[in-house]
Formats: C-alpha cells, sequence, structure tokens
C-alpha cells in the first residue's frame, strides 16, 4: 500500500499553525533551522508513521521546493522515505536524488501549455500591491510563493487573480501567508500517479489540506483532509461535496486522525486480503 500526504498543516505544523500553545505536551519538533524549532509533528502521529513506514511505501507530496523538504530533519534522521515529490509534483527524489526524466518531462509540458513566468508576475504584481507582499520567491525555477500580510488581501482580488491566470495555464491557492502561482502541469496527482506506476504498489491513501492537494487526493483509493485549510473551507461553503472525510480536530492533533485513519485503511485491507500491500 502507497501513503501519499502532504506535509505542512497535514503532518507538521510551523507555529503558526500548530493551534495549540508551543508548550503544549505531546509535541515533538520536525524541523529545527539553527537551533530553532520550526515545525512540530504530535508524538502519536510520529509513532504511527514511524509503524505504517515499515510496512508501506510513504511519500511525501509537498509544494516545498527541494532545499525546504532536505532540512526537515523528520524526514532525513528520523522517517526516511525511498520516495518524495517536492516543489508541487515538479520533482521526484528517488533515494534523495533528483529524477532528472521526470523535471525535464514537467519543463517541456510547462513550456507547451502554460505562459511565461514573467507574464504570469506581472498579472500578479498588478492586482497585489507591493505593501500586500513580504517576500516573493521564484521555486525551483518552476513556480512562484509570494508571504503576504493575509488580513490586508482582498479575497475578491484573488479571485479575480486566479480566474486571470487560470487561463493562462496557472493555478493559484492562498494557504496561511503564502499566496502561490502554479502552471498547471506542476501538480501533485500526475507526479504521484507516475510513481504508482513506478513501485507497482496498490492501492493508495491519501491525505492534503490545500487546493493544490485536491488533485492528490482525488487520484487516491482513499483520502482524509483536516478539518482547516482551503479544502475544509470550500467544503463548508456548500458548493463543493467531498467524497472523503475530515478529521474532528484541527491543528497539529489532525495529525493523530490522519494516520489513524491511514492504518484502519491498511488493516482492513490486510484483512480482506487485498494487495499487494
Amino acid at each position: 500500500m502507497i501513503y501519499a500526504s502532504d506535509l505542512d498543516r497535514t503532518l507538521i505544523y510551523s507555529l503558526g499553525a500548530i493551534g495549540v500553545p508551543e508548550n503544549t505536551p505531546g509535541l515533538i519538533p520536525a524541523e529545527i533551522i539553527e537551533g530553532k524549532t520550526r515545525s512540530y509533528i504530535s508524538q502519536q502521529a510520529l509513532n504511527q508513521l514511524m509503524d505504517l513506514n515499515t510496512r508501506i511505501i510513504f511519500i511525501p507530496v509537498t509544494t516545498r521546493t527541494i532545499q525546504q523538504y532536505k532540512r526537515i530533519n523528520l524526514f532525513q534522521e528520523t522517517v526516511i522515505p525511498d520516495y518524495a515529490v517536492t516543489s508541487n509534483g515538479g520533482n521526484i527524489l528517488i533515494g534523495g536524488v533528483v529524477d532528472k526524466e521526470w523535471r525535464e518531462s514537467i519543463g517541456r509540458l510547462v513550456a507547451r501549455h502554460s505562459a511565461g513566468a514573467e507574464e504570469v508576475r506581472s498579472y500578479i504584481k498588478a492586482i497585489v500591491r507591493e505593501d500586500w507582499i513580504i517576500s516573493e520567491n521564484y521555486c525551483d525555477d518552476l513556480f512562484y510563493s509570494f508571504m503576504v500580510y493575509r488580513d490586508q488581501l482582498p479575497l475578491d482580488e484573488i479571485t479575480n487573480l486566479s480566474d486571470r491566470l487560470y487561463n493562462l495555464g496557472w493555478r493559484v491557492s492562498l494557504q496561511g501567508r503564502k499566496l502561490y502561482a502554479v502552471p498547471a502541469a506542476v501538480n501533485k496527482s500526475d507526479a504521484i500517479l507516475h510513481l504508482r506506476r513506478t513501485v507497482r504498489s496498490e492501492p493508495m491513501v491519501a491525505s492534503g489540506d490545500s487546493l493544490l492537494d485536491k488533485s492528490l487526493l482525488e487520484s487516491a483509493d482513499y483520502a482524509i483532509a483536516p478539518c482547516h485549510g482551503e479544502i475544509f473551507a470550500e467544503q463548508q461553503s456548500g458548493l463543493v461535496k467531498s467524497r472523503y472525510p475530515f478529521t474532528k480536530e484541527s491543528g497539529v492533533f489532525a495529525g493523530d486522525e490522519i494516520l489513524q485513519y491511514v492504518n484502519m485503511i491498511y488493516n482492513n485491507l490486510t484483512a480482506l486480503g487485498v494487495g499487494p500491500l
């Protein structure tokens, strides 16, 4: 069985996303930079993930760049996956090494089906004012990430931006204080479907919280999302009816329920003799 999961705000949580005081019992550092903890995972979630990792194929699937992914101590020292998807699907790591064929194929698709990065940047800057932006990054030569003042950002302007960029072959996602603009070809589902064919293991469970995770969840046989983030907000609006369940807890302890769900699916499939697992 494959378990493919988004990381930030799904399994690991920054200080701004944990939803509880930093000194709450049961929190384990997941990412430490220059002696300071930048993100946490719950002890219960970590225990379940470590156990599952010995029995299934666990694949982190993140919008983080390669460098940002590799600084997560948890996945370099404690739970070390054989495969990882970074850059929102733009890069695949096998044994920590970039799959160059995959990256080159993504580059060709982006060039063929999406507007150029500079053209898209000009659209963004025409809508998102400079004083709303804290920082800007062009990530792994694939997509834009803007750190923004969320409370100053008019949501109707983001909707307008999303509509404009959709017609240019790009997708927009607002996650916490980060605004992403990503070419349509750079997506998590295509990358994970490629890996499913590579590892030849079925079925697949997925988890994630943002609109950039929707394609990942929809490509899985089983899926679950936390009761926070864009997917949950979309569900709460009543405009979309998701086919997968949501956790009862929000914040860092949603990870406990997510891993419980994955473990339940694994046990049920094992009991039924469904495989290969």
